[in-house]
């Protein structure tokens, strides 16, 4: 049975929404975004069979699959995604989610939220827009007046002044007018229902939507998101014109799309369980990092984590990419992390300390000299590190792996032989404890903490470690 006949016989299981995640921690955003929400969701790495889902996984009235499509090239995204979508077309939920991030990082050659909308736009035709919501007040994400606005440490920036955001070393977002980037990426049209048309009574901004979709025909309605009052007015839209068709509706956005859905939902009796669930977490005796990110933020983890006793171990990136330099660079570095974990010891391997360490462009220069694209790194450093961390769960028999960076979480997690992922707990804002599936024993039950850059507070290293 192919992908399309498993969505199908899927159908009437009251599945409430599927999604496709343009990245691995943004997948698991999501995950947690709906586990919070009271439903029982399961994100799969690839599409799942009609016998997972009526299996194993029966109790799912939500599922989602882990992409990557913010660090593909347009021509990747057609090969990916359209029979990804057409699996989620048929898989009978109302609504069909491609999760970006919620920093909206993307460009004409990378990670094109723009090519995502046009492929989208085709294959579930019939609709009259494709609503477009990025901002997630629970996180700190904020759109106002087509302006995207993030949390950085303990203020928040335009994203054009973001401290990270505006440096990331693939997609860098020089503009904040999130109708000005999408511009750049498509020439479907776009235009703003902002935070004054979401105000007032329901019907009033039925009304003004209703007008802004008759006089300005557009392709993609970008919704402001400022307060978790109206955050669910346009959960209230979608589902609304969810039910216009019996043809699934295509949402683009963050994790503030369960949010919105969510919200609206328990504060009218979908939800089953409104309750955040914050399951209490037990305490490994050593855990096991693996960071590929460049985020400040999580230079000051590793900093604290090494200064709290986790061994810091470098990994030689340079050398990893270079087919003559890499296997011994993997087994140096595969004996250092083990003798440190069999002693005992908690272990961070990182590929960079933070943005400024000089490994960033020896990586680049490296790619470069093999032919490879900056954005390549993800794909081919993470691969390594996925191969590592593989062997230092087995080997040390552990529990409970910590992925950092969002770029890189999805490859390694593809190396680690998992299948499917269930949240277990909502840790931590963006970055929740799950438990993987896997057909391998060692690897089933695996519980994983994947956050992106940003996510977390400067401890939030030994706080997974400890539990709470």
């Amino acid at each position: 049975m192919n992908a399309n006949d498993a969505g199908r016989e899927a159908a009437g299981k009251g599945r409430q929404i599927c999604y496709y995640g343009d990245d691995f921690t943004g997948s698991t955003d999501v995950l947690e975004a709906l586990f919070r929400s009271g439903m029982k969701p399961v994100l799969f790495l690839e599409p799942p069979t009609a016998e997972q889902l009526d299996g194993r996984f029966a109790w799912a009235d939500a599922f989602g699959v882990a992409g990557v499509g913010r660090s593909m090239s347009p021509d990747e995204m057609e090969r990916e995604l359209r029979p990804i979508f057409e699996t989620l077309k048929g898989a009978g939920a109302p609504i069909v989610h491609y999760k970006i991030c919620s920093t909206f990082d993307s460009s004409p050659d990378t990670g094109s939220i723009g090519k995502a909308a046009e492929i989208g736009r085709q294959v579930f035709g019939g609709r009259r827009y494709v609503p477009l919501l990025v901002g997630v007040p629970y996180l700190g994400r904020y759109t106002l007046f087509g302006q995207h606005f993030a949390t950085a440490g303990d203020k928040v920036r335009r994203l054009d002044r973001h401290p990270t955001m505006s440096r990331h070393p693939v997609t860098p977002m020089d503009e904040a007018d999130l109708l000005v980037h999408l511009s750049k990426q498509t020439s479907l049209r776009a235009v703003l229902m902002d935070i004054l048309a979401l105000d007032g009574e329901i019907g009033e901004v039925r009304s003004r939507i209703e007008a802004l979709l008759r006089d300005e025909a557009p392709d993609i309605v970008l919704f402001d998101a400022f307060d978790e009052k109206r955050l669910r007015t346009v959960g209230r839209l979608m589902l609304e014109e969810a039910a216009e068709r019996p043809e699934p509706l295509f949402v683009i956005g963050s994790s503030g799309v369960e949010y919105a859905l969510g919200g609206y939902g328990s504060e009218n009796g979908v939800s089953s369980d409104a309750s955040v669930r914050e399951a209490s977490v037990d305490a490994v005796e050593r855990l096991l990092v693996v960071s590929g990110s460049c985020s400040p933020v999580t230079e000051k983890q590793i900093a604290e984590a090494t200064e709290a006793g986790f061994a810091g171990i470098r990994v030689p990136v340079h050398e990893l990419i270079r087919p003559e330099l890499a296997g011994g660079a993997r087994s140096r570095l595969l004996q250092e992390a083990r003798e440190a974990l069999l002693a005992g010891r908690s272990v961070v391997l990182y590929s960079a300390s933070g943005p400024s360490d000089p490994s960033i462009a020896e990586l680049r220069l490296a790619l470069e000299n093999q032919g490879l694209r900056a954005e390549d790194s993800s794909r081919v450093l993470g691969a390594e590190l996925g191969s590592l961390t593989r062997a230092l769960v087995e080997e040390a028999g552990l529990s409970r792996v910590l992925i950092a960076g969002g770029d890189t979480s999805g490859y390694v997690a593809r190396e680690l032989g998992i299948y499917a992922l269930e949240c277990v707990s909502a840790l931590a804002p963006g970055a929740p404890l799950c438990r993987a599936f896997s057909n391998e024993a060692a690897l089933d039950g695996l519980e994983l903490v994947l956050k992106g850059g940003q996510v977390g507070g400067e401890r939030f290293f030994e706080r997974v470690l400890r539990g709470r």
